[in-house]
């Protein structure tokens, strides 16, 4: 199956796609600091680059969106599987 878009409409589509700072990022960070922990963001040096780390209790957080958990919320238009690709 072949692209519907070319090569530089991908790109510029995919250039959109934020890896860090999003929304549900910001909330979970929102939390945490409220809750008077602090951390470090985006450690490049550990496997994963996760979103949150408490080097001092050596825990990370990974926060990722509907899409990747699909969870169960019939309500949450992210959550859905894709129409394409469904055995990938």
């Amino acid at each position: 199956m072949s692209d519907p878009l070319t090569a530089a409409q991908r790109s510029e589509r995919m250039s959109r796609v934020r890896g860090n700072n999003t929304g549900p990022e910001l909330t979970v960070r929102r939390l945490i600091h409220g809750l008077d922990y602090r951390f470090r963001l985006h450690r490049r040096d550990l496997p994963g680059t996760p979103d949150l780390v408490f080097p001092g209790r050596r825990k990370v957080i990974f926060v990722h969106g509907c899409f990747w958990h699909l969870h169960p919320d019939p309500d949450c238009r992210l959550a859905q599987m894709p129409k394409s690709r469904q055995d990938y």
